[in-house]
């Protein structure tokens, strides 16, 4: 694993394609910018986890993974109603 130090606004370059910008560092997280092709997928590690273990139980028929509902998903309509 390759760790770089950066500083707000400063970026990282991967291969020709993907530019890693640093937005803003507050405590203990840092807000993280990601331009990159629309073909290329892009996933928090935690997410990517469960996306490889819903993909396993699919593949195999059993269906455990559950998807639970965005608390703003009924705002989210009522205001596209308006």
């Amino acid at each position: 694993m390759l760790v770089l130090k950066r500083k707000e606004n400063e970026k990282i370059r991967i291969g020709n394609d993907i530019v890693l910008t640093v937005v803003r560092t507050r405590s203990d997280r840092v807000r993280i910018g990601i331009e990159a092709p629309t073909d290329i997928q892009i996933r928090r590690g935690e997410l990517n986890a469960k996306v490889t273990e819903a993909n396993l139980q699919g593949a195999s028929g059993v269906e455990t993974v559950t998807r639970k509902k965005s608390p703003w998903q009924d705002d989210r309509k009522t205001l596209l109603r308006r």
